[in-house]
């Protein structure tokens, strides 16, 4: 059901992707593997993991450099200058634990890192790309271009299934399967390339950045399409010891010139492997020198409560100010999963009050969760932080694979924005029918790589409902058509699809865009917060076209802001010629052709 965990862990600095001379276009040819660990060692590095393109060349020459020097030291005919060398590559490979790997080109030339045990035989990690159809001519190269190889999701599967740590490379930039602008494949696409089961985190090129827009918030699971949150890393990319700024201006970075720091019981492959399967997205992050140590806690209160996160002010272990956490717990499991810290507030400027006995809180959660929500098939882990000198617990509630969860039976909550609401009709039926589908493909094993615990709710809930478009300007009066335009909405916000009046009472269909799910029934007494500013803004009139800003086919109606966040309202020709309305539309999420309204930097 629950589980507490003690933070003894050390930090280590990590460098999970580097090249060699192995790789073709590697940029300074008179490079020794050696020169690389002392590189290394300069840094401050304490692991390594030496990345070639569709080659383990690098670390393979490694090996037979250290057995030709062994060899002919135990044979007496080892030279001065070879003897320093042998006991050089000695001391650094105590210092540094160094991993063998290499960069995969995927089909459509996306790169994807597999990272092994020093364990694995070479012999292995060539198997493994050879039968990722990587030719045996560029297995010797080292080319980052290979023709016709195996696409993304069978290279996920070949590296997790082979023990290998998987990370997409340099995702938000070229060769990155987040696809950031480009316009092959779609969000689907993007979707199931970075939430797929077999895919341990993902590499990215801006982890020092901490606005709105930074990849890592993007896959923070706040969104209902990327319900997966993802570990973000970051690594050199290293092709030289030292960087250089090229003749575009752009930094190539050099030997542990972007270090991400991992929290480790131990430094080995097994604790490494162990942290990425983990669900504690805090035992990584970005090395900074010379920085002060990390308030977690004061982090996720910058960001704000959202879907995937919600704060409790409370500092004793009272069952009436539990019932507030087991609802969010439900609502969860249901949604996307989530942190929830227990002893401090949403308000950022606001000391936390702490929690006075966080074991026997953390002993009456398990106890409660337990008792009252079903079913028990979970895993909530709960640690303990420090924040401005007070003790807050932290609880990471996954993704419920077994819904709908309810509370006394009978209780179904759900996540909305950063608030949790008893879910309506139509979301129970779209809980139940996730709750199968993601039986289904875990009771599947030959299905194909999206995983059931990280499945999108999008892929359950979108089809259980036929698109639908609102055919009049004015928008309180909506009726619904099968005619979709090509132009996909924004994935963010609301819909109006339809109106009706039944008895003096507006019923109005809500479709919520980051999902596709449609909820049907919705008056002004039952509305949430989103819902009723739509209902709202549309029975004040109709949308003037004139006064739409349009570019084509999409306009914005207007911008505001809520709690902090800023939001727009969004028109859509469409193929009809009708105006379909999309209200609080979050201007974090405006990507693709919407990214046209999206603030400038």
């Amino acid at each position: 059901m629950s589980s507490r965990k003690a933070n003894r862990f050390t930090w280590y600095r990590a460098d999970l992707h580097l090249h060699t001379p192995a790789s073709s276009d590697y940029q300074e040819l008179d490079v020794r593997v050696i020169d690389i660990l002392r590189r290394a060692e300069a840094q401050g590095l304490d692991i390594i993991a030496l990345t070639d393109h569709n080659t383990v060349g690098g670390y393979a020459g490694m090996q037979r450099d250290i057995e030709r020097l062994t060899f002919l030291q135990s044979t007496g005919r080892a030279n001065a200058d070879e003897l320093r060398l042998l006991s050089e590559y000695r001391r650094l490979l105590e210092k540094i634990l160094v991993l063998p790997g290499f960069e995969f080109t995927a089909t459509f030339g996306f790169h994807i890192l597999g990272i092994f045990s020093p364990s694995t035989p070479v012999r292995v990690m060539e198997h493994l790309l050879l039968s990722l159809n990587v030719p045996s001519l560029v297995l010797d190269m080292g080319n980052s271009e290979v023709g016709a190889s195996a696409d993304v999701l069978t290279a996920y599967r070949a590296i997790y299934e082979a023990g290998g740590i998987c990370i997409a490379a340099h995702v938000n930039s070229t060769h990155g399967v987040a696809m950031f602008g480009v316009e092959f494949g779609g969000g689907q696409t993007r979707i199931a390339y970075t939430q797929d089961r077999n895919l341990h985190a993902l590499e990215v090129t801006d982890l020092m950045r901490r606005d709105k827009r930074s990849t890592a918030r993007f896959f923070d699971g706040s969104k209902a399409e990327y319900p997966r949150k993802m570990r973000c890393i970051q690594g050199s990319d290293a092709h030289r010891l030292d960087s250089i700024r090229d003749k575009r201006g752009v930094v190539m970075p050099g030997v542990g010139e972007r270090i991400t720091e991992f929290a480790l019981p131990e430094r080995s492959f097994e604790a490494l492997l162990e942290l990425f399967q983990s669900s504690d997205m805090t035992r990584s992050r970005p090395y900074q020198p010379n920085t002060k140590v990390q308030d977690y806690v004061q982090q996720a209160r910058d960001e704000g409560a959202n879907v995937v996160t919600a704060f409790h002010e409370m500092t004793s272990a009272r069952p009436d100010q539990l019932s507030p956490v087991v609802m969010d717990v439900c609502a969860f499991l249901n949604t996307n999963g989530g942190s929830i810290y227990l002893g401090v507030s949403a308000d950022k400027k606001q000391k936390p009050s702490g929690v006075d006995n966080p074991k026997q809180t953390m002993e009456l959660l398990e106890r409660e969760f337990r008792r009252l929500i079903t079913p028990a098939a979970f895993e909530v882990e709960m640690d303990v932080l420090d924040s401005q000198g007070k003790t807050v617990i932290r609880l990471q509630v996954p993704f419920g694979s077994d819904r709908p969860y309810a509370i006394d039976q009978s209780m179904i909550y759900v996540r909305d924005e950063d608030e949790t609401n008893l879910a309506v009709r139509d979301e129970i039926v779209n809980l139940v029918r996730q709750g199968l589908a993601l039986k289904s493909d875990m009771d599947d094993l030959s299905a194909p790589t999206v995983a059931p615990d990280s499945a999108p709710v999008a892929s359950v809930t979108a089809t259980t409902t036929a698109p639908q478009v609102a055919t009049a300007v004015h928008p309180v009066v909506p009726t619904e058509l099968t005619t979709v335009p090509s132009i996909e909405p924004p994935r963010s916000g609301v819909e109006i699809v339809s109106v009706e009046e039944r008895d003096g009472t507006r019923y109005y269909a809500m479709r919520d865009l980051r999902n596709g799910n449609v909820v049907r029934n919705v008056t002004r007494g039952s509305s949430r917060l989103l819902w009723l500013y739509a209902i709202k803004t549309a029975e004040e009139g109709a949308i003037a076209p004139g006064k739409v800003d349009w570019r084509g086919d999409i306009g914005l109606i207007r911008r505001y802001i809520t709690k902090g966040e800023p939001r727009c309202d969004l028109a859509q020709y469409a193929p009809d010629g009708s105006i379909r309305v999309y209200y609080g539309v979050a201007e974090s999420a405006l990507e693709g052709i919407w990214s046209v309204f999206a603030p400038e930097e």
